[in-house]
């Protein structure tokens, strides 16, 4: 692999002197980070240096890109759509909108699963509720981008060099004004309709500011490495713009190219000397098991001093299984650092302590339900009716946090509730939707997150989202423990499984419904998993369930890649995941 140069790696070191993000606006910030030496750095799959863009170029390419997108027509408050492809293109047209005084609108790339009439619809229905009036993309987008933003006109509508020969426009540039739009993001919604958060410069330099100073404690010499997407809040803020605000040079690839060679991360780390990465647990896991039979010899983690958690619902066994295996290479178990956060937030709202690793509990999954006093159980008691939960840490500074029962009460500590959140980062509203704003938003600025949780010992701790909750004959069961169990089926890969609940027939109350990705058009095998499905389950969690099997690259995923278990269930009774005659009701129906 063909990693930085020395002579890259010496441009690229970070600014001699430091602010911790306390700028006003983003293009504030970009004109500090210029003044030095640091930037972004873009890697092929393969590892090669594709593009280093310094810091300084990238704003004065941003300056004149902001210049001309103005003398083609834009007008300050504007929005821009652009697919958020990890490549420079995007990174120059995103800040020429923060200089321009337009409002950039990230949209996402295309997953796995799904078609290419799916894929527009999602574009067509995000461009629509921003009201773009240009979009962009790399040129290989450009087709797609035609046929989803009807409502444009045509001639705001090419690739990222779509406006490099129109005339810049003479006069000086809107200064930015703090109150106004940033960015919109799509929350990746995976119990509704993706929503575009409005997010504001106060908000986002609140939360970066936040961020960098008191979360991650970052310091000259620090070093960047991402594979998040740029459309998801952790990838844009956390690796991109956070990454700015605090002068940090940093080192990108492609979420496609992370997830066909996971150890590219991990040797990118290793190569230039990376200090803070986030990812989701399905990253961890995902290189743990690319590493199961032999992790490669040269690599060095012993720089990687903050390896974040967020994005789903963190879980302890597969970290555990990655320090073990990465161990021998370097990692630092207590390089782990358990966060939670929203888009609806700008990104960040809790993040544990550095240096101390994973701090978790084991609870009776019985006792986790809404209104529930947490049952604390020894660490070592292991049950298909024990949960291991983790301590995502205290709020960070400016950032109010309330668990509130269900008539809007205030909960003490070990009582599971509703999570509020509070604060100058968190969204004034989602953009252009009142109905919506009003559903999670109250006149008072507290932010409904969907989300359970509890306090522990000042820390927060998430226990699931209050809409997956399934219960079944007065027991509540989380999905994730029916996945969980599932997945421990051979020839059942994790993410393979989706879990809800549906209406009985007859007012009988719910049952529970697992969707899982099968490999195999046998018959018989088919029948045999199914059934080894309902099984595991069974054992797990004792309710019996429905087992629907579906080709790969079925189930629904959200924009940041996590699974959709709303999706799923709204295609499951559409009929969409039609069971063969091998599968079908559970066991005694």
């Amino acid at each position: 692999m063909a990693f930085m140069s020395d002579s890259v790696r010496s441009a690229s070191g970070s600014t001699p002197w430091f602010r911790p993000a306390d700028f006003a606006t983003l293009p504030e910030a970009l004109d500090f980070a210029a003044r030095g030496k640091a930037g972004l750095s873009f890697y092929s799959g393969r590892g090669a240096l594709v593009e280093h863009l310094a810091y300084e170029r990238l704003r004065d390419e941003a300056v004149s890109l902001g210049r001309r997108m103005l003398g083609a027509g834009l007008r300050a408050g504007d929005r821009v759509a652009m697919i958020a492809e990890t490549e420079a293109g995007f990174v120059r047209s995103f800040f020429a909108c923060q200089y321009a005084g337009l409002v950039p609108v990230p949209l996402p790339l295309p997953a796995s699963f799904g078609g290419r009439e799916a894929y527009l619809a999602q574009l067509r229905g995000q461009i629509h509720a921003c009201g773009a009036a240009a979009a962009i993309g790399p040129a290989s987008f450009v087709g797609l981008l035609g046929d989803a933003a009807d409502s444009i006109d045509r001639s705001m509508i090419g690739g990222f060099d779509l406006f490099d020969g129109a005339p810049a426009q003479p006069k000086e540039l809107p200064k930015p004004d703090p109150a106004k739009l940033s960015y919109i993001q799509f929350s990746s919604g995976s119990t509704r309709r993706p929503a575009g958060v409005a997010v504001t410069h106060r908000a986002l330099m609140s939360n970066a500011s936040a961020i960098v100073r008191d979360g991650l404690r970052v310091v000259p010499g620090d070093r960047c490495v991402s594979w998040l997407p740029f459309y998801h809040d952790m990838g844009l803020v956390g690796f991109l713009l956070a990454a700015v605000a605090a002068q940090l040079p940093v080192d990108y690839i492609a979420t496609s190219d992370f997830a066909r060679r996971p150890l590219l991360w991990l040797s990118l780390i290793s190569e230039n000397g990376g200090t803070i990465s986030y990812s989701p647990s399905f990253g961890y896991e995902l290189c743990a098991r690319r590493a199961e039979n032999a992790v490669p010899q040269s690599l060095d983690l012993r720089s990687w001093r903050i390896a974040g958690i967020g994005g789903d619902m963190i879980r302890l066994p597969v970290l555990k299984r990655f320090a073990a295996i990465f161990a021998d290479s370097g990692f630092a178990e207590s390089a782990f650092v358990a966060s939670y956060g929203l888009a609806e937030a700008t990104l960040a709202v809790s993040m544990a302590p550095l240096e101390r690793g994973i701090e978790a509990e084991n609870v009776s999954a019985d006792s986790i339900g809404e209104g529930d006093k947490v049952v604390p159980l020894s660490m070592e008691t292991s049950s298909s009716r024990s949960r291991k939960l983790v301590l995502c840490g205290r709020p960070l500074p400016n950032v109010e946090v309330e668990i509130r029962d269900s008539a809007g009460g205030v909960l003490p500590e070990g009582i599971v509730g509703r999570v509020f959140v509070r604060g100058p980062a968190v969204m004034k509203g989602y953009f252009n939707d009142k109905a919506q704003t009003e559903r999670v938003l109250g006149a008072d600025g507290w932010l409904d997150t969907g989300d359970l949780g509890y306090w522990r010992s000042g820390a927060l701790v998430i226990a699931g989202r209050a809409k997956e909750l399934i219960i079944i004959n007065g027991r509540n069961v989380w999905p994730q423990d029916l996945e969980w169990a599932a997945e421990l089926v051979p020839d059942v890969r994790s993410g393979d499984v989706a879990a809800f609940a549906v209406d009985g027939e007859d007012g009988e109350g719910e049952r529970a419904v697992l969707v899982v990705e099968c490999r195999t058009n046998d018959p018989e095998l088919r029948s045999r998993l199914a059934k080894q499905v309902a099984a595991a389950v069974r054992s797990s969690a004792g309710i019996d369930c429905q087992v629907v099997l579906v080709p790969p690259r079925t189930l629904p995923h959200t924009s940041s890649g996590k699974l959709s278990r709303t999706r799923a269930k709204q295609s499951f009774l559409a009929g969409d995941y039609a069971p063969s005659p091998t599968e079908g009701a559970a066991p005694g129906r």
